[in-house]
């Protein structure tokens, strides 16, 4: 979606092109018969059930410790405690829903192991429009009903992002609201003031509600949003492909580099699922997905190299590799604060995959050992570094005559097992994952492929001593890191665009209104020099000239001329305007910026607001002018990126000679 020009210049009409509804605009009928519509519903029931037993709950505690009355807190003892077990029945629920990958399941049939989506954050519907229209009217000078359009497209937006579609389409929206967030927050926002809305959310972990009026907030929960949409994609993806594979990896990259990006910008947290250590969590577990999808991806390749000693023992490499981040992850989610509102099926499932991959990874060792061909002597020190002896063992790690190795590989397989019975049992424990067919299928299939593999080796004249497996290093060829979304791909038109270009027209600025100011053509011109684009600035003024005697200033831009506002035209087309008047003069409107001490005036020249912004680049935007691209991303509660100093000089031009 690219932004279409919008100029104020010269011919064009006052229906200027907007922002087009389309398909991206467009959020998930709730009403729909169909999986995503009927869990988003689902979700947004229970968490309208918590915020009333919450209510309740606090109703209850302000009556219990104002009252002395002993019959009376007994009783509200009582109701509390029915509201807390409510409370818990109710967060089993919704955490039921966030593990149950109704979400989305795979588009194929498959047998691979189920993912962890996560439920996106729900809110309230926002009515934007008290707030906004008090602030264009007291810092902007401008009537605020006269922006009703501009606020009903943004209360539409917000509406749609509600319920995004689990699609390319739903990541999209949220992302253009996303860069809307970055446009308001540039020209409404300063450190020492706010919107003044509270903006209301829903913890998605816990169902509990938050509030805070700081628009960071938002703009948080918003790319939380983004990483949990995410999730949702690669756990709906058919990996039995590699296509398949290739967007699931994509997908969890993105959302681990989203919940990075938040953890490291946003300091403040109203809620459990957005703090630090809940954001580390959620990091850890999508590297973790994402890595075991490149693993998936490896084994698609496997029947090619089936008798490939060096092959399979770099797939041992590689469950290794999975193992132990999901091993990391696991004992993030035990760990105090985290434990105490990650759904327990969570807990579970990553660490029943631990040790799955655990157990591959001595599977595909005893591959390599016992059914590769034969490796020459320059091979084995690489062979060696697969494996991590223990403390005790002498002599090298990986024996070089065939029945020792094949011995080896009885014993590597023997850890598999155990490691396979272990995981099985984890699963069956958990009530939750016990409904996970399809879990249980992919390890009973890895059970009895091991088994098969140990029968085929198990001789009865097999009298040899046990032989201790020695554990898999961990190593991989595909690091499966986190990758920041991509704000920049969604094109978006600033919908404030007519209160002017945000480097004059922001809340970080003061400005004066001087003006109408009528200027006839003298002998040496109008008396001023123009330079830049949106708006022109009158660089000098010529001492003595009609524009000094008029009272115009260096400094001052022009934002209107003969009754047009001129605030996006170039400098060209202000010159153009320029050269055309004749013996009658021209009108102008200029405004004066203001040092940040000195307060505006009553008078022709009307308050706005203070503190010089040198130019959009110097925020690190661009202005949208005259196809306004998207904002980078914008600060949290402070984005950690300095503001680039200067500004692009333009050339200096006199005004129009008679």
């Amino acid at each position: 979606m690219v932004p279409e020009d919008r100029s104020d210049g010269p011919g064009a009409g006052e229906e200027s092109a907007r922002l087009q509804a389309g398909p991206i605009r467009k959020g998930c009928d709730l009403s729909a018969d169909s999986p995503p519509g009927r869990l988003q519903s689902h979700r947004a029931r229970i968490h309208q059930q918590i915020d009333r037993e919450l209510r309740m709950r606090t109703g209850a505690e302000n009556l219990y410790r104002a009252t002395s009355n002993a019959r009376v807190r007994e009783t509200v003892a009582l109701e509390l405690s029915d509201v807390n077990s409510s409370l818990q029945l109710l967060k089993e629920e919704l955490a039921g829903l966030d593990s149950s990958g109704d979400t989305g399941q795979p588009e194929s049939e498959g047998v691979t192991a189920p993912m962890i989506p996560l439920g996106l954050k729900e809110t309230k519907p926002l009515d934007w429009a008290p707030s906004l229209k008090e602030l264009i009217c007291r810092h902007f000078g401008e009537d605020g009903a006269s922006y009703e359009a501009e606020i009903r497209e943004l209360e539409e937006l917000r509406q749609a992002t509600r319920t995004p579609s689990r699609s390319k389409a739903g990541l999209e929206l949220l992302t253009a609201y996303y860069n809307q967030l970055c446009f308001l927050e540039a020209r409404f926002v300063t450190p020492a003031q706010s919107l003044g809305l509270l903006f209301h959310w829903y913890d998605s972990l816990t169902g509990l509600p938050a509030q805070q009026r700081a628009l960071a907030f938002e703009k948080g929960s918003v790319l939380f949003n983004i990483g949990a949409l995410h999730t949702q994609i690669g756990a709906r993806q058919n990996r039995s492909c590699p296509e398949g594979i290739s967007r699931a990896v994509e997908a969890f990259q993105r959302a681990a580099g989203a919940f990075s990006l938040l953890r490291e910008n946003f300091s403040h947290a109203p809620s459990p699922d957005m703090s630090p250590a809940s954001l580390s969590m959620l990091e850890k577990l999508m590297s973790a997905q994402a890595q075991e999808c490149v693993f998936e991806g490896l084994l698609l390749q496997a029947p090619e190299a089936a008798h490939d000693c060096l092959a399979q023992l770099r797939l041992a490499q590689e469950a290794a590799q999975v193992a132990a981040e999901y091993r990391l992850v696991h004992r993030t989610m035990v760990q105090p604060p985290v434990r105490d509102y990650v759904p327990f099926p969570w807990t579970t499932l990553v660490h029943v995959k631990a040790e799955h991959f655990h157990a591959l990874a001595h599977y595909h060792a005893a591959l390599g050992l016992c059914d590769g061909a034969p490796v020459g002597e320059s091979e084995l020190p690489i062979l060696e570094k697969v494996f991590l002896a223990s403390a005790e063992a002498r002599g090298p790690v990986l024996p070089q005559e065939r029945e020792e190795r094949s011995k080896l590989g009885k014993a590597h397989l023997r850890r598999a097992l155990l490691g396979q019975e272990a995981a099985l049992q984890l699963h069956a424990v958990c009530r939750a994952l016990r409904w996970e067919d399809l879990l249980q299928a992919v390890l009973a299939r890895a059970l009895q492929r091991s088994l098969a593999k140990y029968s085929e080796l198990d001789l009865e004249d097999d009298f040899h001593e046990a032989t201790e497996a020695p554990d898999v290093q961990p190593k991989t060829q595909q690091r499966a890191e986190g990758r920041t979304p991509s704000f920049s791909r969604v094109k978006v038109a600033d919908i404030f665009h007519r209160l002017g270009p945000l480097s004059v027209f922001s809340a970080k600025n003061h400005w004066r209104l001087v003006g109408p100011i009528h200027l006839s053509r003298g002998e040496g011109g109008f008396g001023f020099t123009l330079r830049g684009d949106s708006p022109v600035l009158i660089a000098a003024v010529v001492p003595g000239g009609r524009a000094a005697e008029a009272g115009l200033k260096e400094g001052d831009y022009i934002v209107s001329v003969n009754g047009q506002p001129c605030r996006w035209w170039k400098h060209a087309e202000v010159v153009a305007q320029l050269k055309g008047v004749g013996d009658e003069g021209v009108s102008l409107q200029v405004v004066t910026l203001l040092p940040a001490a000195e307060l505006p005036v009553s008078g022709d020249r009307r308050p706005a607001l203070g503190g010089l912004l040198r130019s959009q680049k110097e925020c690190g935007q661009e202005t949208p002018v005259p196809s306004r691209a998207s904002p980078r991303p914008r600060p949290l509660l402070g984005w950690n990126r300095k503001a680039n100093r200067g500004k692009t000089g333009r050339r200096l031009s006199p005004a129009p000679q008679p």
